[in-house]
């Protein structure tokens, strides 16, 4: 998937898909994240398409079933990243213009590899608006921010988020012995570790 197919599959979401808080955004306390441990209910069985990949059928569906429920994600946390991104204001502003598309960028990324690790599973990723729309887990602020604080903890939920949804992958494709999935899983998890305390700096007191 080329970067242009991305943003403009993703884009049309953005004003759907803000980032994820339930109590006030400039709140400097972090959110309590609560991990799916499956699907969720309204997921069938994806049909695979034919792969010389040896894992069985029924661990490929499972891991395709993963893959897509945190492509989703991906793709939903880079559109909170874009909105701050575009929308902060401030003194601090180019120094958060900056971070937060680097937080976007960072979930292009991140979305291109789960989408290519399900194909090569078999599966047929859907990385549409409407997609996210319906079954990011990263849930909606549905009120403008207005401060550079708001943004930046509402960026940082978004990132702690994604980044517990990652390590629960980790767990998960562990358990369904594919190591390949668990190193990506991995490899992301770390660097949304790192994302997140460069987002999470800002919070703290000088």
């Amino acid at each position: 998937m080329s970067s242009q197919e991305f943003r403009r599959s993703t884009l049309r979401a953005a004003t759907d898909a803000m980032a994820p808080v339930t109590a006030q955004a400039d709140d400097r306390a972090p959110r309590t994240v609560a991990v799916p441990h499956s699907s969720s209910a309204h997921d069938a069985r994806p049909a695979l398409n034919s792969t010389r990949n040896d894992l069985p059928d029924d661990t490929r569906a499972q891991l395709v079933t993963l893959l897509q429920a945190r492509l989703v994600d991906a793709i939903d946390l880079y559109l909170h990243a874009k909105a701050s991104h575009w929308n902060v204001k401030g003194p601090n502003f180019i120094a958060l213009h900056e971070l937060f598309d680097s937080v976007a960028s960072e979930a292009e990324t991140f979305a291109d590899q789960l989408a290519e690790r399900s194909v090569q599973l078999g599966g047929t990723p859907e990385g549409s608006a409407p997609a996210v729309a319906l079954d990011s887990s990263l849930a909606t602020v549905h009120n403008r921010l207005s401060s550079e604080e708001g943004h930046v903890a509402t960026v940082a939920d978004a990132l702690a988020h994604f980044g517990a949804f990652m390590r629960a992958g980790v767990a998960r494709s562990d358990e369904l012995g594919d190591r390949s999935s668990a190193d990506l899983f991995t490899e992301i998890s770390r660097g949304i570790d790192k994302l997140t305390w460069q987002v999470e700096a800002h919070l703290h007191e000088r």
